[in-house]
């Protein structure tokens, strides 16, 4: 059962009955409870201790370097954690929009862009592209990158394809059904994905109320007489009926649900950085509030294009806005779009703070994208306080490219150099027309990655999750590997259920079970790459 159901308790165990019947070919070790230190080029390398199921994995993966059909094949099989970056309305595939304009009435203008009905001069309805294939085709390009020509602003197409397809996305329920079945299929195991709460009433009281410098007033202005807990009412009455229809959509209290419907799921609340300033920062205390009073909503983030002009001046007012607020709500998680610049697409003293102000000044636990990293003032210390600080780099290798036209320059090596967690992401995969198994592939071809770093770049997504609990990991990198909590040191995923220590720790501990299920994953994985041919 799919857990964007609210709930005022932590979840039972989320461990599900059939994982003993995987096979585990090695026990987890005994390790103290202490966290590994954060690294630095100039520190002796930590030795990563491989099993003998890895290295058969391994050597199986090595094998099928020159076969692309079955390499294709074990990167969707690979267990892949989870998807922290993503949009859910990009990341719905663009068949299903063009389904859902055509069966909800919209129709398509001159543009390719969906608008209501009726559809008058100039426009057809999107239910036209059931049997016009040229038109379906048509519509698929508008909305997507499929087909873009390589000479052209992928960065103004991708963006543009938001507003195109935006009035085919209100039925939220409906589109997380189409999200979560590709995430379990994909093998993953959570999701986090991200929407607009309450926009229209957000919007209607930022302008009601004005825009106060001072931002504690600006606050008190919001919170008097209940207005800010109006939105945040109307938000969860949203994800209410969100939750409705995607359990009917996806068939979950039937006999035969969808895959999807036993995917954890949790809401990231979005802001548009580009707007208003009163509108900013009323998104951004409505999405704090809301992430302390409903646990499916976890954290805030800023999108929009982060090279815009509004976006650019209050950069750093933004920071400041959410430093303060998250004085007020200090239980909501924040992850931010930071980063995403290159030299040529702003000035070049727009490269240098963005990252830092990000981190040092709003308190961001994980940054997307991550790009300029290099170009930031001292950008080597700037790691070194991201690795000590655990500040995870969600890196979403597709849209990287089709935005910014950054591919094998991304510095995703600096960053794993400086031991900061890096974790793999596909931000809008319905617009890039990509999945997560595509990113993993990518990685190990662009950077030779092992089997063991794919591996431990599936567990650095769930270790990094916004879910709720402790970890099954006391210590865990890239460099030294995950090693667990004294309570599941010497378990066994998938060959036998937790021992009773074990258990409590799962039942307890929402992330902590679902890397159990990870862990259980990787072992039937590596169990029958052992045994093919």
């Amino acid at each position: 059962m799919i857990s964007t159901i609210r709930t005022a308790h932590r979840p039972h165990s989320l461990v599900p009955a059939g994982i003993a019947a995987l096979a585990l070919l090695t026990i987890l070790p005994a390790v103290p409870a202490t966290a590994a230190p954060a690294q630095d080029p100039a520190a002796p390398a930590a030795f990563r201790v491989t099993t003998p199921a890895e290295r058969r994995t391994a050597a199986r993966l090595d094998a099928l370097r020159d076969d692309p059909a079955r390499l294709k094949a074990f990167f969707a099989a690979l267990p892949k954690g989870g998807d922290l970056h993503n949009h859910l309305s990009g990341a719905v595939t663009t068949e299903y929009l063009i389904r859902l304009a055509g069966e909800n009435g919209l129709c398509i203008d001159a543009t390719d862009t969906a608008v209501r009905p009726p559809c008058g001069p100039g426009t057809r309805p999107a239910a036209d592209a059931r049997t016009d294939a040229e038109f379906r085709q048509r519509i698929v390009r508008a909305w997507s990158m499929q087909d873009f020509p390589a000479d052209q602003s992928g960065h103004d197409h991708f963006f543009d394809t938001f507003g195109k397809f935006g009035e085919a996305t209100r039925d939220r329920g409906k589109m997380l059904a189409d999200v979560a079945d590709t995430v379990v299929e994909q093998n993953q195991f959570y999701l986090e994905t991200l929407v607009t709460p309450a926009s229209d009433a957000a919007k209607k009281l930022a302008e009601s109320v004005g825009y106060d410098a001072d931002l504690a007033a600006f606050h008190r202005k919001l919170v008097a007489g209940g207005k800010l807990d109006g939105v945040v009412d109307e938000a969860v009455r949203e994800a209410d009926a969100a939750d409705a229809q995607f359990r009917e959509t996806a068939h979950c209290d039937t006999g035969r649900p969808d895959p999807g419907c036993r995917l954890p799921v949790r809401w990231i609340s979005q802001v548009s950085r580009g707007s208003s300033n009163e509108r900013v920062f009323t998104q951004m205390a409505v999405g704090m509030r809301l992430a302390e009073r409903d646990p499916r909503f976890v954290a805030v983030n800023l999108v929009q294009p982060e090279d815009g002009e509004s976006a650019l001046r209050n950069y750093r007012l933004q920071m400041r806005m959410l430093q303060y607020l998250r004085t007020q709500y200090p239980d909501a998680r924040l992850t931010l779009h930071a980063g995403e610049l290159t030299p040529g697409l702003v000035k070049p003293e727009e490269l240098t703070f963005h990252i830092r102000e990000a981190v040092q000044v709003a308190g961001a636990e994980r940054i997307g994208h991550g790009v300029d990293l290099v170009h930031e003032d001292d950008w080597q210390q700037l790691a070194r306080t991201m690795a000590r600080r655990g500040v995870a780099v969600e890196v979403p290798f597709s849209s990287n490219k089709q935005i910014l036209g950054v591919a094998g320059d991304h510095p995703f090596n600096a960053y794993r150099r400086y031991g900061v967690p890096v974790v793999l992401a596909t931000d809008d995969p319905g617009v890039s027309r990509i999945d997560i198994s595509h990113e993993y592939q990518y990685a190990r071809a662009t950077y030779g990655l092992s089997y063991t770093e794919l591996k431990d770049l599936a567990r650095a997504s769930l270790e990094h999750a916004f879910l709720d609990g402790d970890s099954l990991w006391a210590s865990g990198s890239a460099r030294t590997g995950y090693r667990p909590v004294r309570a599941c040191a010497g378990s066994q995923p998938g060959v036998a259920p937790p021992a009773p220590a074990c258990a409590r720790h799962l039942a307890d501990n929402a992330k902590a079970a679902t890397e159990w299920r990870q862990e259980a994953a990787f072992a039937g994985f590596e169990r029958r790459q052992g045994e093919a041919r």
